[in-house]
């Protein structure tokens, strides 16, 4: 029986990528650096914005150039991560039925921690029991540290837990914990990058993942 669902945040439960991309290029156009299209901001996110920054750049930018276009993507972030950022359609009410029919919930994400408190607070409210960010405490996904302390700080077994996400690093995530993995095709990545990391569910919709969910529970 699954009692205890971990979710990925971008890509997943909410669509961050309009912001992503505004913030990077406005640390791009600082540096009069050739701006990101959005197809291009889709193929680099996932495994943090500083990894999404390394991408976003041109190559062989110099390391002091970098971290000044880091930092002023930051701060951009910070202001305007909430400017275009939305959960998917049916996300919330998805959210709200299965805090219903009992399941404890959480977020474990790449995305930095005080956005992804911020947003998932203002978003999700108390269908969301806890919010796992990037942090230097841990290791990011696909290492399965914050899994790991997710479920200690719900009290959840990972015999019961289900790992939910849209990209391969979340599959793999799920597969360095021993979780199995719900692969979700409305978010960042294509099904044949899921299928080929070995998802043992795919959902097209909101609401086949909260059927598949609810089956999953009384299974």
């Amino acid at each position: 029986m699954i009692d205890t669902i971990i979710f990925d945040l971008d890509g997943t439960l909410l669509n961050t990528l309009e912001d992503l991309r505004d913030s990077v290029n406005y640390a791009l156009e600082k540096q009069n650096f050739p701006l990101r299209t959005l197809p291009e901001i889709r193929s680099f996110v996932g495994d943090g914005i500083r990894v999404l920054m390394e991408r976003a750049v041109p190559k062989n930018t110099d390391a002091e150039t970098f971290e000044i276009c880091f930092a002023d993507f930051n701060a951009y972030y910070k202001v305007h991560m909430e400017d275009k950022t939305a959960p998917y359609d049916g996300i919330n009410e998805m959210l709200g039925n299965i805090k219903k029919a009992g399941f404890k919930t959480a977020i474990v994400t790449n995305k930095v921690d005080y956005a992804a408190q911020d947003l998932c607070k203002r978003m999700f409210g108390e269908n969301i029991d806890l919010i796992v960010g990037s942090s230097d405490d841990r290791p990011n996904k696909p290492a399965p540290d914050g899994v790991f302390y997710a479920l200690e700080k719900l009290d959840s077994k990972l015999e019961n837990t289900i790992f939910v996400g849209d990209a391969d690093t979340d599959i793999l995530t799920a597969k360095n914990a021993g979780l199995p993995s719900v692969g979700v095709l409305w978010g960042f990545r294509d099904r044949e990058i899921i299928e080929a990391e070995g998802a043992e569910y795919i959902v097209e919709t909101v609401k086949e993942l909260e059927n598949l969910l609810i089956c999953l529970k009384n299974a």
